[in-house]
């Protein structure tokens, strides 16, 4: 019998395959034969694997399993088509609940989209309220941290790395007790690691107010999920401001809040250069940025002098691991690096990424994990 139906289907124009004739097999095995509602979600389940093949199956069910006659297949042109948006968090609707009496024949058509998959290359600059609030939940899942870096701690050594590492005196000496002295085992030590300091500088300039919300967002996810106190948030305009102890509330429109509170110069002007200069003599020179992996989140818009700004970008250069600078406006179609500060900032600058969107923040990530 599912031979049977298969070859009926293969008539109808559904590309069957063998593999799937045992599916159905093994899927009428279990749940019998006794319901039409079990043998139809059985071979819909097995043998349909397009949604627009679900009209033809259900007439082919029709005619094969309840004996009814079977219907020609309508022209597009001349069948009524019905459109069923599905977001992929709701129950599917079952088509064989309609009363049998029913001779209304539609060609019913599932689309589903993803609104995840859809804010995620969506630009920061066109969303609406309510996309807001669904990025902030999808931004609570990235987990930012800096690359690993040996630290002067050591640990025990694993096995393919003993040949390198240095001799445990103390557990071979310890473990060697059991043994009457004998140490018949040797312990090895190597090098521990722990992640890198990353130092997040975001722009809150009137350039770029489309983009800060989302910005200040990404900081809020980093400065809460960070692990040891290894992630300092500050915001650049025409000073500088602190806002890791503001952005380390779990509450994110708490944290925006107080953030908002802090930061006297938002959506002002940008004086990169002389902010700049203030975070090296405070926090970057003296400690902060050593070995750190400092990203500069700007789209390079600057009122100051340029010479300034390249200045205290070298400064930062020499003690920092690396240098990030993400820029919303990199993903426009034919965009050029041409605003004085980005021009002179460049040249000292390791990585320079996108930053409009969920997946360009994704793979900014990546790239403050990368060694």
């Amino acid at each position: 019998m599912a031979a049977a139906f298969a070859t009926l289907l293969r008539r109808e124009g559904i590309d069957v395959a063998l593999g799937n004739v045992l599916l159905f097999v093994d899927a009428l095995g279990q749940v019998g034969l006794d319901t039409r509602a079990a043998v139809y979600w059985a071979g819909r389940a097995t043998l349909v694997h397009r949604p627009e093949h679900l009209p033809t199956y259900d007439r082919a069910f029709a005619a094969f399993w309840l004996q009814r006659e079977r219907i020609p297949t309508l022209r597009v042109a001349d069948q009524p088509l019905t459109l069923v948006f599905d977001a992929g968090d709701g129950p599917q609707q079952d088509e064989f609940d309609r009363p049998e009496d029913d001779d209304e024949r539609h060609d019913i058509r599932q689309v589903r989209y993803s609104p995840v998959e859809v804010l995620r290359h969506k630009d920061f600059a066109a969303y609406t309220h309510g996309e807001f609030d669904e990025a902030r939940r999808l931004m609570a899942d990235l987990r930012l941290g800096g690359a690993l870096r040996k630290t002067r701690r050591r640990k025990p050594a694993r096995p393919r790395t003993r040949r390198t590492a240095h001799p445990d005196l103390r557990r071979t000496v310890h473990r060697s007790l059991k043994l009457h002295g004998e140490p018949l085992q040797r312990l090895f030590l190597e090098p521990a690691e722990r992640q890198r300091r990353v130092v997040l500088l975001c722009d809150v300039s009137g350039s770029m107010e489309p983009y800060t919300r989302a910005l200040l967002r990404f900081l809020h996810a980093a400065v809460v999920g960070r692990r040891r106190g290894r992630v300092e948030a500050f915001a650049l305009g025409t000073r500088l401001t602190r806002l890791t102890r503001e952005l380390a509330n779990h509450d994110p429109d708490a944290a925006l809040a107080a953030a908002g509170r802090a930061v006297d110069d938002w959506s002002g002007g940008t004086r990169l250069g002389d902010v700049l200069r203030t975070f090296n003599d405070r926090y970057g020179v003296r400690g902060m940025a050593r070995g750190a992996v400092v990203v500069m989140l700007s789209d390079g818009w600057d009122r100051g002098a340029p010479g300034e700004l390249a200045a205290q970008m070298a400064r930062l250069r020499r003690v920092a691991h690396r240098v990030v600078w993400v820029n919303p406006l990199k993903a426009t179609p034919g965009y050029q690096p041409l605003a004085r500060g980005m021009a002179a900032a460049l040249p000292y600058v390791d990585e320079f990424v996108e930053g409009h969107s969920l997946a360009s923040l994704e793979h900014l990530s990546k790239v403050i994990a990368a060694r």
